[in-house]
């Protein structure tokens, strides 16, 4: 793919568009070899300002779509040329699956509750007829030991899997994708709460809330308790960063 690339904050963003993003996915998935991808937002920028650590799991070789309008006003203030464009997280799982049905691509589910993920299954299959879910897997709820790591991988090896879709939460699953990408010759994405839209165990945010950005003020007002501080204290860390020098 013939892509550019622009800084916001400490991220280095794919000037992509979606169906773009998705024929890109679609085909590194065919190579053989691991990449990670991530769906960063601006609670992403803002972990990113605060911790170097955060910021080397971003870091080329990276794939890093702009999942959030704020990316894109940002962009547009700074006069990015080419723009950047929001990739939303969930309408590009439900992509890549759909696209990805005429190569025969292979998916793993890793991430999530048991419960969610059978749903998930279950509407996938209805959605897109013939799609491959070669294996999905709930891990616990706490930070796994080098063993458990390496029977997970051994696991995903044996399905044969050509993307995994990690969905652990900010920022556990942008270090397990990494991790699984540095381990397997996958694809590994880090998806976010796609796996709960999809499934319909989460509501998404209506349209018009989604298309003036502000799909988080409909997240916020269903989650409050679990995000107020990402919003809050992230957004203003967000505006903080996004204006700064990137720190590398």
């Amino acid at each position: 793919m013939d892509s550019q690339s622009q800084w916001v904050g400490s991220i280095e963003f794919e000037a992509s568009t979606p169906q773009s993003a998705c024929e890109h996915i679609v085909t590194i998935s065919q190579q053989g070899r691991g990449a990670h991808v991530h769906l960063a937002n601006a609670y992403t920028v803002a972990l990113a300002d605060r911790s170097a650590d955060y910021r080397g799991v971003l870091a080329a070789p990276a794939i890093n779509y702009p999942d959030g309008k704020p990316i894109g006003w940002v962009s547009e203030l700074r006069g990015h040329s080419p723009r950047l464009n929001q990739v939303r997280g969930p309408q590009l799982f439900l992509d890549v699956f759909d696209q990805g049905r005429a190569h025969g691509l292979r998916h793993f589910l890793l991430g999530s509750t048991p419960e969610v993920l059978s749903a998930l299954e279950l509407e996938l299959a209805r959605r897109f007829p013939g799609v491959k879910i070669v294996g999905v897997e709930s891990p616990p709820f706490r930070k796994l030991s080098a063993a458990e790591l390496q029977d997970q991988d051994s696991r995903i090896r044996e399905t044969a899997a050509q993307i995994v879709w990690v969905g652990l939460g900010t920022p556990k699953q942008d270090v397990e994708a990494q991790r699984i990408a540095s381990a397997l010759p996958v694809v590994a994405i880090a998806i976010g709460a796609a796996f709960d839209f999809a499934a319909g165990t989460l509501r998404s945010a209506p349209a018009w809330m989604t298309n003036v950005g502000l799909e988080w003020v409909y997240r916020l007002i269903c989650e409050p308790r679990r995000l107020w501080k990402r919003y809050v204290f992230g957004n203003v860390r967000f505006l903080k960063a996004a204006f700064s020098t990137p720190k590398v």
